[in-house]
């Protein structure tokens, strides 16, 4: 289909549409990747349209082996897009109608080009999520893995970024386990939001042609077709389901890898990336810089866009198909192509890390992270928290002055600030002990992070 060509609808025109209108309408630069749910669908119309006698079986026949035909050239090359087309659809029935003849003119009928690019974005959608989907399964078995190899590695876990309570490597990982395995509910959501069929609605108002709806969704594996023509084709709540489901993903992916990144500045030290997943600079030799994850955090921004440029979109389109709705494939794709990209890259580097779990706990050791304890030490003593916390407080405060850490504060001292102090506290204050006794569900004791890591695999039925 060429640019002079004639267009399907310029039989309403005495003139012909101006150049620049023509590129500017024209979306096939972009939606061209819908070529196979176009074929696909246009297939399963074409099977519909025989069945009902609404076209001669070899009429069927022939648009049903040119599509293959059509579809198989360009999966080989030997079919090139034109860019001067208006779109995937007019290129794809153009080309039809050019191999095939006056048969492949009889296959639109009975549908709008409406209701056909709702059904490709459908279909499109559904693939999409089903292969992200997969991608997040694996990273999940990856963190899984690295939870099971730090299953007793303590580390400090901090709130303000300042250091907190002693957890464990497994624990802080699994609770991004915990993020990924709601991304996946999420998109199963989205899924089943998109999974309705809506071929049959028309421009807005269906046809007077007898067709099989029920036929043409169990061809292309939809659960149900669309229950009203005009949301039908103007409906694109799973694309903004999507575009939200995608946003949040690499929210979760941008918020480990800020955390990656610090972790392997010198000041922490607590992992190292594999060199496949590291950059060097170009004037300084020392340097290992965490690109991959630094990409990461920053491609986050285009999905929050790719979300807004949707919502807005849609905000003020009355029904049914406008042409603003357009704008709905470019801002998608590039949400579904970030996501892709960022999961290709991130499972191998959190799979290939190595995590320093003598710097780990070297850090849990400073800073009175065992603090809360030691108040806690008290409390079961049947003193009140609040009198234990401002007991040791004002112990923190001396031990800053004296560079002293907790377990270093003699008995004797202990017992100078208060009398319940015995010689069990520094069983309580323990590193490994403060861990293991956070045995709640949820907690970081190992017993509780291996009940949390059987039910991320049975969950996710890994």
């Amino acid at each position: 289909m060429s640019a002079d060509s004639n267009k399907v609808w310029e039989g309403r025109f005495s003139g012909k549409s101006a150049h620049e209108v023509d590129v500017f309408n024209s979306s096939i630069s972009f939606d061209y990747v819908l070529f196979e749910e176009d074929i696909a669908g246009s297939i399963a119309h074409a099977k519909m349209l025989g069945q009902q006698n609404i076209i001669s079986d070899e009429d069927t026949e022939q648009i049903i082996e040119g599509l293959h035909a059509i579809l198989n050239d360009l999966k080989s090359g030997q079919l090139a897009f034109d860019e001067q087309a208006e779109d995937i659809h007019m290129f794809i029935e153009a080309e039809l109608t050019k191999r095939i003849g006056d048969a492949g003119k009889r296959l639109h009928t009975g549908r709008s080009r409406n209701d056909q690019v709702a059904l490709d974005l459908r279909l499109y959608v559904k693939k999409q999520i089903t292969e992200i989907r997969t991608q997040l399964i694996q990273f999940e078995q990856v963190m899984i893995q690295q939870a099971e190899q730090h299953i007793e590695t303590v580390m400090p876990g901090y709130t303000h970024l300042q250091i907190a309570q002693p957890i464990t490597f497994a624990h802080h990982i699994l609770a991004y386990g915990q993020m990924i395995a709601r991304d996946i509910q999420r998109l199963d959501e989205a899924l089943d939001h998109t999974d309705s069929m809506p071929l049959g609605n028309g421009a807005l108002a269906g046809t007077t042609y007898p067709l099989d709806r029920q036929f043409v969704a169990e061809q292309l594996g939809f659960k149900e077709v669309t229950a009203n023509s005009l949301d039908g084709v103007s409906d694109r709540d799973f694309v903004l389901d999507t575009a939200y489901a995608l946003s949040l993903i690499m929210m979760h992916l941008s918020r480990l890898s800020e955390e990656i990144i610090l972790w392997c500045t010198q000041e922490f030290r607590f992992i190292e990336l594999d060199d496949a997943f590291a950059t060097g600079s170009s004037i300084m030799p020392q340097k290992k810089n965490p690109d991959v994850a630094e990409l990461v955090r920053g491609k986050t921004g285009r999905t929050y866009g790719n979300l807004q440029t949707l919502l807005t979109m849609m905000k003020g389109i009355p029904l049914a198909y406008n042409k603003d709705m357009q704008e709905d494939k470019e801002a998608l794709f590039d949400s579904i192509s970030t996501v892709n990209i960022a999961l290709s890259a991130m499972i191998p580097m959190v799979e290939t890390m190595t995590v320093h779990s003598d710097r780990m706990r070297t850090a849990a050791s400073k800073g009175f992270i065992n603090a809360t304890d030691c108040a806690d030490y008290l409390t079961k003593k049947g003193i009140p928290f609040r009198e234990a916390y401002e007991v040791i407080g004002s112990l923190v405060q001396t031990c800053i002055k004296n560079e002293q850490t907790l377990e270093e504060v003699s008995l004797e001292q202990y017992q100078v600030l208060h009398p319940a102090f015995e010689e069990d506290l520094y069983e309580a204050i323990d590193l490994d002990e403060c861990v293991n006794k956070r045995n709640l569900e949820g907690g970081p004791a190992p017993e509780a992070v291996k009940e949390q890591i059987n039910r991320l695999k049975k969950q996710l039925h890994i």
